[in-house]
């Protein structure tokens, strides 16, 4: 049994054991790859107007995915969704090098030889863009195979200090910034805390899908913190600074940030928050029709939590379960199918939800916290067609 057949056969194992799969045996291998059989057609959404247009990639572009068409497990490295602030450094393989400075032992250096050197592992890891969500019909998003070194390693060769409180990773994306009537030279950087930093997942990872990292997606190394939106995926990244302060850099403290109406301690208060952690999310992305039988399909992404179910609705009938792909993983994009056995003709508006092992149901609009910003949009996502 080769690793693949291997790893399959573990996560429909896993899958199983958590009750999300209902799928027969027969049924599985249709869950596999949610590419369109012979004969099957996409059945239109009458909620994405015609004027909806995903172009190819383009230099200092935002790039996204039209979900409609969305036709392999792993989204391939020139249609993975793009968002960059600060250009798209150029950046020499051989000279490139990455420093962990600040409150360490050992302040380190490594080239990239160093790192493609050190104890590699891969993981499957799927997310999407903090400000991603219905406005793009959820096209800032994308799975894939990544493969690197775990940052807790590097940050144990390293040696934290006693009185660290945050990490910050720093990219070679520079631009000048005016800042209260000054010009500055800023670098794109988020943060994480010690605890946040330390989780085994993180990675710093040189490969995707199989090949370099692309230059787009931060050439040479990137990070990669699974389960979190994108922005926290520090890309062409060049420092680690253990400080002992809180780090408020512009996409920390200022952008990235949502502001919502919360209750604090009895009082109605406005809290800004940094995007971090995904929430829990599903959509529909399409239907398909074949010989008079109709499927919807769907994705799921949060922060890993394991899930208790998918559940679709159409019109006013009741939530039925859905099948997930069972090639999904703890932090990878789950791929969900639903048999809609009974469609008739006519106008139809499709929901999906999504709960997790805890009881965390994803919520409903009206059940989202009043916001000011678009981002950490992941309420139940209403579909319409027409059969």
């Amino acid at each position: 049994m080769d690793l693949e057949d291997k790893s399959r056969r573990e996560v429909l194992k896993g899958a199983l054991g958590t009750g999300l799969l209902a799928a027969s045996a027969a049924t599985v291998p249709s869950l596999v790859l949610p590419v369109l059989a012979q004969g099957e057609r996409l059945v239109p959404f009458t909620d994405v107007p015609d004027t909806f247009q995903v172009g190819p990639v383009r230099p200092g572009a935002t790039h996204y995915l039209d979900t409609r068409e969305i036709t392999s497990y792993f989204t391939d490295n020139d249609d993975f969704y793009l968002v960059q602030h600060y250009g798209q450094p150029e950046i020499d393989n051989d000279s490139w090098r990455l420093k962990v400075t600040g409150l360490v032992d050992n302040a380190l250096e490594f080239s990239l030889q160093d790192l493609m050197g050190g104890d590699v592992s891969e993981q499957q890891v799927g997310f999407e863009c903090g400000g991603n969500g219905r406005r793009l019909f959820q096209g800032l998003i994308g799975n894939a195979r990544w493969r690197g070194v775990s940052l807790a390693n590097i940050l144990e060769q390293a040696g934290i200090q006693a009185g660290a409180k945050e990490i910050v990773f720093f990219g070679a994306d520079t631009a000048m910034e005016e800042i209260r009537g000054r010009e500055v030279e800023k670098a794109f950087a988020r943060s994480l805390s010690v605890e946040d930093a330390m989780r085994p997942e993180n990675m710093l990872a040189f490969e995707m899908n199989g090949e370099a990292l692309p230059h787009y997606h931060g050439k040479p190394v990137r990070l990669l913190v699974p389960g979190w939106y994108g922005v926290a995926n520090v890309k062409w990244l060049t420092q680690i600074h253990v400080q002992n302060t809180r780090y408020m850099g512009r996409f920390m403290g200022r952008d990235y940030v949502t502001l919502k109406k919360e209750i604090v301690g009895g009082e109605e208060r406005w809290v800004e928050n940094s995007v971090t952690m995904m929430n829990l999310k599903s959509s529909i992305i399409r239907v398909t029709e074949m010989a008079g039988r109709y499927r919807i399909q769907g994705f799921v992404l949060n922060d890993g939590t394991p899930l208790r179910s998918i559940e679709v609705k159409v019109d006013d009938g009741p939530w039925e379960r859905a099948e997930i792909n069972p090639r999904s993983t703890k932090y990878s994009w789950k791929l969900f199918n639903y048999e809609w056995t009974n469609a008739t003709p006519g106008e139809h508006t499709l929901i999906s939800r999504v709960t997790d092992i805890n009881g965390n149901v994803q919520l409903t609009p009206e059940q989202m916290p009043e916001k000011v910003s678009f981002w950490e949009d992941f309420v139940q996502f209403e579909r319409t067609i027409r059969i």
